[in-house]
């Protein structure tokens, strides 16, 4: 069955220019990398043919996300690994989708918001769940966020008045490079006109790692302790003076918390800067809930926010489109006409591992590489639909897969970054693939025909 022409949601907001001496290399000014959270759009980008070969002001993760693409030579499309039409592919996806009872839609921190949202609408039309990544990273910050709130700042506002940085349970000197020398550490702000001279950085983390270098501070705390850490610093934010079992407990001492602490009184705008190491270790949403908490606390005494370090590109914009659609970030079941949030039950790595799933739309993940023994090979007995740029190990076992292009270097859209901010794409170069929104948004309008061609008989 032919499938109807479907409008494209991507846009560029950038048009790349061709070099007067070689017509077939273009400059991309102001592309955006959407490696990491940090969604840099200062990049130049030059391009040959179909292939990016120079990547000013990329970070070393960046240039390699951007050298490493290329076209592969892959099938549009699969139908149980035997190459199939997209047509057939579409049919036989949205098939799948009204024929499931429990479906899960899962993934989406590598795509645009231009996408998310159709899948979110495909979710919601067969009353299935939508889970993102974030469940599986920081989803305890999300937990966090409704039970404390947070005291949030932009990038912007990071480069130009922080004067006191805590990085907590990460490693940006590895994880999102430019952080230090672009939002954070190092550069002149309208406030701190000297950079890194008028700043102070501390540490905190379970081993010594590269971003200990770069700090001044490095408070070492035991594994599984982050929680009693932050209750101490909260107890010396208001003048409580905490049980000296706690410097057994983090193997950290009172006498070196005191200071930090009062330094961090004396900042006049701080910011709480945590990591993955704060969010998945014990305690897991209770400490993100203790670290929001100290920011809050500390805005008795002088001004002071808390941001999670996102990892993936879009992973933020995946929160900001469930949440604004439903009202919840991540794990969200739509079976019953309304949105019901319940991470555990309805987080897909659990979801999965219990057996419950009857069908899967998976999206720019691989949760096949990643998830718990149980949950894969439940997932292997179930339907799949994968839609992904390269093969995975969760598009190998795919009972229908699509190969897309990629979002930000061959398609356009909105990513989010890390501080919620809104970022367009300007792509580089296009693709024979179609874009994950074309496909999601045919998809959609097989199911809708499906559905309505049903009740009408």
């Amino acid at each position: 069955m032919a499938t109807p022409a479907v409008p494209s949601g991507d846009s560029s907001a950038g048009t790349p220019t061709e070099t007067a001496e070689r017509p077939d290399v273009k400059v991309v000014s102001n592309a955006t990398c959407t490696f990491c959270g940090c969604v840099c759009d200062d990049m130049e980008l030059t391009v040959e043919g179909n292939r990016i070969v120079k990547a000013r002001n990329a970070c070393v993760l960046g240039k390699a996300w951007f050298f490493n693409h290329h076209i592969e030579d892959r099938p549009e499309a699969t139908i149980e690994g035997r190459p199939a039409s997209y047509e057939e592919a579409i049919e036989r996806a949205a098939e799948i989708l009204c024929n499931a009872v429990y479906p899960v839609t899962y993934g989406l921190s590598d795509t645009t918001c231009e996408a998310q949202r159709v899948a979110l609408a495909i979710t919601d039309w067969i009353g299935g769940t939508v889970d993102t990544t974030t469940s599986v990273c920081h989803g305890p910050s999300g937990i966090a966020f409704q039970e404390v709130g947070e005291v949030t700042c932009s990038l912007g506002e990071i480069k130009n008045r922080a004067d006191f940085l805590v990085f907590w349970g990460g490693n940006p000197a590895e994880s999102h490079p430019r952080h230090f020398t672009r939002y954070s550490l190092m550069p002149k702000g309208e406030f701190v006109p000297n950079g890194r001279k008028d700043r102070t950085a501390v540490l905190i983390d379970v081993r010594k790692t590269k971003s200990a270098k770069a700090v001044d501070i490095f408070l070492q705390v035991k594994p599984r302790s982050d929680f009693e850490l932050a209750w101490a610093m909260r107890a010396l934010v208001r003048g409580i003076e905490p049980d000296p079992s706690v410097e057994r407990k983090t193997g950290v001492s009172l006498e070196v918390l005191r200071d930090v602490v009062e330094r961090m009184k004396q900042a006049r705008f701080g910011v709480i800067l945590f990591g993955m190491g704060l969010t998945m270790t014990r305690g897991k949403h209770l400490n993100s809930e203790a670290v929001l908490a100290l920011a809050r606390d500390l805005n008795r005494h002088t001004r002071w926010t808390a941001k999670p370090m996102r990892g993936h590109g879009n992973v933020t914009g995946a929160d900001n489109v469930v949440s604004w659609t439903t009202g919840y970030p991540f794990g969200v079941n739509l079976g019953r006409g309304y949105p019901r949030f319940n991470p555990g039950e309805f987080t897909t790595a659990d979801l999965l591992a219990r057996g419950e799933a009857d069908a899967a739309l998976i999206i720019a993940s691989d949760p096949m590489s990643n998830f718990s023994q149980p949950a894969r090979e439940h997932l292997k007995r179930i339907p799949v639909i994968v839609l992904d740029p390269k093969e995975t190990e969760t598009s190998r076992i795919a009972t229908v897969a699509f190969t897309t292009a990629t979002y930000g270097i061959n398609t356009g859209g909105t990513v989010y970054r890390m501080d919620d901010v809104p970022i367009p794409l300007r792509p580089a170069f296009d693709s024979p693939y179609r874009s994950d929104y074309e496909i999601l948004k045919a998809i959609e309008w097989r199911v809708r025909e499906k559905q309505l061609a049903a009740s009408a008989g």
